[in-house]
């Protein structure tokens, strides 16, 4: 069976939720591996091991004080080693760039934003995606060299099956053109204790109908567990920072259930969210055009229904 290699996300040994997404989706295709990439490997294998990888591929190399361009380099390298079927990483920003970056260096075909990855029956790998602001659905195939997919959070549910994870060693050393581009300072990301917008099985989002009045949403969201987003109007209004806006312009989210929350549905905030599997929508309008997309609506004021929503939530807990 031919390996699929799985670029693990991972924060100094502590995984993403991505990974084992991937790992999952790495099975429908031939024999999971995962490529790992830094420091914190002994942290991170028993959980490598426990989403079915049977071997990891480790590169030992610190990175962290570049961009993507050696992270790219050092796939490379291990696609060469292994031959893998297919390559599979997290379609988040970086992400894609090391994606794109390989399939140049593989002169493979690349689909970016997969939403469902399947076996095509025929030894190959057959793709979802939602293109034109989600206007369309897309079945692609890669059809030259070894297919390197970037894949959306929340496409697949992780599924544990126990794997061997065997480490073997990479040796590798960045370029000098790798290195020529340098991380010169950072800084941490404020913690909110709600999990990562893009990451989130629950969004929960406002927008102009919250009138600069977020605290309903973040009550709703966190009686759930879920992240908060908001729409383009109010992160221009400056009623909620940037790094949360939901949209074409923003981040593209996908989760389980996604709660809009005095948001109209314009085409930019629906090419960022219409891939969620469940849609809900509290917006006093019932005109408004997100009501045509939605799974579930609420005509209502949501300063009266989220309240109510979030004690009816923490009744069900208790």
């Amino acid at each position: 069976m031919a390996e699929v290699l799985v670029l693990v996300d991972h924060v100094d040994g502590a995984l993403r939720k991505t990974t084992s997404e991937l790992l999952t989706i790495a099975r429908r295709l031939g024999e999971p591996s995962a490529v790992f990439i830094g420091s914190g490997f002994d942290a991170a294998k028993e959980g490598l091991a426990a989403y079915g990888a049977e071997k990891v591929y480790r590169v030992d190399a610190d990175l962290s004080g570049f961009l993507v361009v050696p992270q790219a380099e050092a796939l490379a390298a291990v696609v060469a080693q292994a031959s893998p079927a297919a390559v599979l990483v997290a379609s988040s920003p970086e992400g894609k760039e090391i994606a794109a970056r390989l399939a140049v260096k593989l002169g493979s075909g690349l689909i970016t934003d997969a939403v469902d990855v399947q076996s095509d029956g025929a030894g190959g790998v057959a793709t979802t995606q939602t293109v034109f602001a989600g206007s369309y659905t897309v079945k692609a195939t890669v059809t030259k060299g070894t297919p390197v997919i970037a894949v959306k959070p929340n496409s697949a549910a992780p599924e544990a099956v126990s794997g061997a994870a065997t480490e073997v060693a990479v040796a590798f050393e960045p370029s000098a053109l790798a290195q020529s581009a340098k991380i010169v300072s950072a800084a941490p990301k404020a913690k909110t204790g709600r999990p990562e917008l893009t990451e989130a099985a629950i969004v929960v989002s406002g927008g102009r109908g919250t009138g600069g009045d977020f605290s309903k949403v973040e009550a709703f969201a966190d009686s759930l567990g879920a992240a908060v987003g908001a729409s383009r109007a109010a992160v221009d209004a400056g009623w909620y920072p940037h790094s949360h806006q939901v949209g074409q312009t923003g981040k593209q989210v996908s989760p389980q259930l996604y709660v809009a929350c005095g948001i109209s549905g314009a085409i930019q905030h629906r090419a960022g969210m219409q891939t969620s599997k469940t849609i809900v929508a509290v917006n006093k309008d019932e005109e408004a055009p997100i009501f045509e997309l939605v799974d579930f609506g609420v005509i209502g004021d949501l300063f009266a229904v989220l309240p109510q929503a979030t004690d009816a939530v923490a009744v069900a807990k208790a």
